[in-house]
This record gives structure tokens, sequence and C-alpha cells, in this order.
């Protein structure tokens, strides 16, 4: 038994030893974990600077990008046209929306609590026109912070808005005699209101000679439809010297033919409807101006006629605008070719084109033009030369309007508005190859003396 004991006490005796030894594995394990976690932890805070070194790297390119952005952003305003047009009005980049948004179809907006924000109600604002009216801005003033733009459903209802906003009983209003066939229309009506209108020629800037007392001075210049032209900074600073507003219609020469507000004007007023937006698919009409009160007022008559644009056709407009520069340059490039080609013809009389250099307006309109625009007129020796020339034609649309990438033409004498010949013709060049439209004039004359 005692060696049963010994033995036992023997084996009970051992047993410490190699606790001992099984202690000092899971040390050494232990250790090894420690180091195993050290080195992790090392690789980690590697990682993390490395992350770090990540991080600060997409922040220098963020901000090289902003840079780049804000560089960009700065210079569309010195930028060319065609830059500048296909820029004009677009909202900053966000990821996964569209460049140009579409059209906001709303009549109210949600509006809890006090009516704050810029939009409110369907007739005072929408987001589709306060893209299109910063795109129109960025075209008729460029790097201006004072002026503003206000878009309409018309030409007429945006000329309406600066005639009757600005005007009241007793007033007096100098508008051109040869201008746009509704302004007899407007002179209508302005002289129901109390509001005296006097009239003078475009040309040799006639209406200087009836200024005096005056409180708006109407320009249209080029003016619709025989293209006479007149000094805009002249007028402007004779209209301001006198305590009048000097208002421009500048739809036949466009923003990138000229900028009236650059030249001395108060308001820059437009037919979007023609040469701006170009497809003959849109009513539209525009009001720059440069005199917070006046255009305040401009505003409010907006908003008390409620002369607004549909939210489809102000989508459309700026659409068109990214196209504008290339349209005007071939459309006033092909004008030029048609007007020399019909300088030529012996039954054309009244030629007029303010790119001819021997055109009676060239020298004024070279010094505050820039581009020509798309139309010519000229006078064929009756009514009926001129009816059988429309119908000759075959790449030009017998149609009134203008500034389309399809040519038109018509006898202006058949509207009963306008001062001309009843051989009058206006001719609107389009956007066809200068050859196969010079081409197609040449042939339409020759059918059309049989």
């Amino acid at each position: 038994m005692n060696d049963s004991a010994t033995g036992d006490t023997g084996g009970t005796t051992g047993d410490p030893a190699r606790a001992t030894d099984d202690a000092g594995q899971v040390k050494d394990a232990a250790g090894q974990v420690t180091s195993a976690v050290d080195r992790a932890t090392g690789a980690v805070d590697e990682v993390t600077d490395a992350v770090d070194d990540v991080t600060d790297a997409v922040e220098t390119v963020a901000g090289a990008a902003d840079e780049v952005a804000g560089a960009a952003g700065q210079s569309v305003v010195g930028a060319g046209d065609g830059t500048r047009a296909v820029r004009a009005g677009l909202p900053e980049p966000v990821k996964h929306e569209p460049t140009l948004p579409g059209p906001v179809f709303a009549a109210h907006f949600h509006l809890p609590g006090d009516p704050t924000g810029p939009y409110t109600y369907g007739r005072d604002e929408n987001p589709t026109w306060t893209l299109l009216e910063r795109a129109v801005g960025e075209l008729e003033a460029p790097g201006r912070d004072d002026a503003e733009t206000l878009v309409f459903a018309s030409g007429m209802a945006a000329i309406s808005a600066v005639l009757f906003s600005q005007l009241r009983i007793g007033d007096v209003c100098v508008l051109p005699d040869d201008g746009y066939q509704a302004l007899p229309l407007v002179r209508t009506q302005l002289e129901a209101y109390g509001i005296e209108v006097r009239t003078a020629p475009t040309g040799g800037d006639a209406q200087l000679d009836v200024l005096d007392g005056a409180r708006l001075l109407w320009i249209e210049t080029p003016s619709n439809p025989g293209l006479d032209v007149c000094d805009i900074r002249r007028l402007a600073e004779e209209a301001h010297a006198r305590g009048a507003l000097v208002a421009v219609d500048n739809t036949l020469a466009t923003p990138l033919g000229q900028r009236p507000l650059e030249l001395g004007a108060d308001f820059a007023v437009a037919s979007g409807t023609k040469q701006l937006t170009g497809h003959g698919d849109v009513l539209l009409g525009y009001v720059v101006g440069r005199n917070d009160e006046a255009m305040a007022a401009v505003r409010r008559w907006r908003k008390i006629v409620g002369a607004i644009p549909g939210p489809m056709e102000a989508w459309l407009a700026h659409r068109s605008i990214a196209t504008l520069q290339m349209r005007v340059d071939r459309q006033s490039t092909t004008a030029l070719a048609v007007a020399e080609t019909l300088r030529g013809r012996p039954e054309v009389t009244g030629l007029r084109y303010p790119g001819l250099p021997d055109d009676p307006s060239h020298e004024i309109a070279a010094r505050q033009m820039r581009r020509f625009g798309c139309v010519v007129s000229f006078t064929l020796p009756t009514r009926e030369r001129a009816d059988r020339f429309l119908d000759a034609l075959r790449l030009v649309d017998d149609a009134t309007s203008f500034g389309g990438v399809r040519s038109t033409a018509e006898r202006r004498g058949r509207w009963g508005g306008d001062a001309v010949p009843d051989g009058f013709i206006r001719l609107s060049v389009g956007a066809e190859d200068p050859e196969d439209l010079v081409g197609d004039v040449l042939r339409a004359l020759d059918a059309s003396a049989a």
C-alpha cells in the first residue's frame, strides 16, 4: 500500500511540474496572441493612416474640382457665344439628375405656414421659368448683376407689359412708325388710356425729333419688316438726358446680334417665338431690364394680367437656346449670300439687308451689331409677280413669322398693317445649305417671270 501510496504521492508531486509547463505554454501562446494583436493593431493603424491619406487625397481632388468648376462657372461670362448658349441657365450638376431638368407642371406648391420662398403659386413663379430666365439673362446681359429677366407667354405679352406698366395718363410715348405690325394696335389702346403717342421712322435716328417730354422711347432695330437701323447708344443717351426710359425690341437681332443694355437701353424686349427658339413650335416673349423699380412694375403687370408661359413652352425654349449660336451663324451667313444674289437681279428693287456693305444702315449696324440677322427684304414689280415667286419656291415655306430653321417668306402687304408695296417680300433664311437655298430663290425668280 505504501508503494501504492508513494506512487500515488509521486504522481501527485509530478502534476505541478506539468502544470507549470502548461502555464508556460499558455503564457507563450498569450504572448504570441498579444504580438499578433499588436501586429494587427499596427496594421490597422497603417490602414487607418492609408485611409486618412486617401481621404486627404480625395479632399484635395474635390477641392481642385471645385476650383475648376468655379473657374468654369466664371469663365462662361467671358466665353464665346456658343459656349454661353450651350451652358446658359443650367443648374449646378447633381449626381443622377438630368443636366436640364424637365418642365415642372404645378399650379400650386406645398406651402405650410407663412408664404415664403420663391415658389408659391403657378401664376407667380415656376422653376422651369427660373432656369429659362437665367439663360436669357446670361445672353442679353452677361456678367451684369443689375439685370433681371422675366419671361412671358408671347412677344406681344412682353411688349405690352413694358408699355402698360410704365406709362400713365398724360405720359408721352415715342414709337417707330415702321415697326412691328401690331404696334398700331398698341397705339390705339395707349391713346384710349390717355397716353400721347408720337411716331417717327427708325432710319436716321428720326425718333429724336419727337422725343421732348417723353416718358418712354420704344426702339425697334433692325425694324420689321423694312430692316432700317438706328443708333441705340445715341438715342439712349439723348432719351436719358431728357428723362425718358428706353426699350429696345431685340427680336430680329437676337442677343447674339446685339445687346441693347450694353448700348444704354433700360429694357431689352423680344419675341422668343422667332430666332431665339428657332423651331416654329413655341410662343414666348421676354423682358430684360436693369432698373429695379421699373422691372418690379413689369413683374406686377405679369402677375395681374397672367401673361405667363406654360412650363412645357419654357422648357422647349431653354432646350432650343443651346443651338442658338450655330443657327444664328449659319442663317446670317446664308442670308448674306441670298442678299448678294438678289442684288444682281434686275426685277428686284428696295433690297435691304444690314450686312450688305452698300445697305443704307450698314455703317451703324456694323458699329452695334455682331451679326446681321436672318431676314432679307425686297420688292418685286407687282403683287402677282410676288405671288408667283412664292408659289414657285420649293425650299421656302409661304408662312409668316421668321427666324426658324426652315426658311419662310411672305408678301407682307397681305396683312394690311405695313406701309410696304404690294410686291414687298420678307424672306427669313433658315438653316438649309446655302447653295440649295440660293438655287431655289433663283429658280423661283425665273419661274415667276413667265
